[in-house]
């Protein structure tokens, strides 16, 4: 300072060592809740049909070049999981399939708005085959990622302006629930679980102002994983809270009961009262 004037301050939007401290939390906060919002509307996007799964399981090809190639003397256990690899790349396959037929059907749906766009976490596996179904149909595609200290990079087939990055898993959670008019649920693991169990949840406690379809796909794998009759013979729920989801096995089968459902509960219902306006983005309670 040679000339006796007090340099600038930064503007406080413009500093970063503020941004990113502690106190800097909630702009952080309001910034993942802003900037999606303002792309979504950009983009048209009304609603969407969240797909869930395991991003370990990889497509049909990728799981079995991984099992021509493996070593000779490789360990039983290795070559039985690269085996099992194989088997489970049949949901990599339907997962694609019925994300083309969803997003096949929803981009005819004559609106002023994007309709029941297909959206994933972001990342491989099944998210990548669902965003990869939705593409080739010719839909937009959406990718909810999340920020982690080992890096899950977006998959190839998103709708690039529709490839969010999020650091709060709270904030993520959000975007996926707020939007939502369905979930598909391919088997994984905790994140997967975590996911169905919070907008089942949702559902049942009657905090969603929307009726919202449930799918679990591939009976076979989630009823070895999940006795929800044990829970309703325990009386921890009541009989009527299974009926909250559907099991189906084939893409046909989940697509039938998805068109179905969406076009009766979301489609062609004129308001209920003179005046009243269709909502922009999807409604939930207060």
């Amino acid at each position: 300072m040679t000339d006796g004037k007090m340099p600038r301050a930064p503007l406080a939007y413009e500093n970063e060592p503020f941004l990113n401290s502690p106190d800097g939390r909630v702009l952080r906060i309001l910034s993942e809740y802003s900037e999606p919002l303002a792309r979504f509307r950009h983009e048209q996007i009304q609603d969407t049909v969240v797909f869930f799964g395991s991003a370990r399981i990889a497509s049909h090809d990728d799981a079995s070049r991984s099992l021509r190639e493996l070593p000779y003397g490789v360990s039983a256990s290795i070559r039985k999981q690269t085996q099992s690899a194989v088997e489970m790349a049949r949901y990599y396959e339907d997962a694609r399939r019925l994300a083309f037929l969803l997003s096949e059907w929803s981009i005819q749906i004559p609106a002023r708005r994007r309709r029941f766009v297909v959206t994933t976490g972001g990342g491989p596996g099944i998210m990548e085959a669902a965003n990869r179904g939705a593409k080739e149909a010719g839909a937009k595609t959406i990718g909810l990622n999340i920020h982690l200290p080992f890096e899950q990079n977006p998959n190839p087939y998103i709708t690039p302006a529709l490839n969010f990055e999020f650091h709060y898993f709270f904030m993520r959670k959000f975007w996926f629930a707020y939007l939502a008019k369905a979930l598909v649920i391919f088997p994984g693991g905790f994140g997967t679980l975590d996911e169905f169990f919070e907008i089942v949840t949702l559902a049942q406690t009657q905090k969603l102002a929307k009726k919202i379809l449930v799918v679990m796909y591939g009976s076979e794998y989630w009823k070895n994983v999940l006795n929800f009759q044990t829970m309703v013979d325990s009386g921890t729920i009541s009989a009527g809270d299974v009926d909250l989801f559907k099991m189906v096995d084939t893409p046909e089968e989940g697509f039938e009961y998805l068109r179905d459902g969406l076009t009766e509960y979301h489609l062609g219902q004129p308001p209920k009262r003179l005046g009243e306006v269709i909502p922009e983005i999807a409604k939930t309670n207060p």
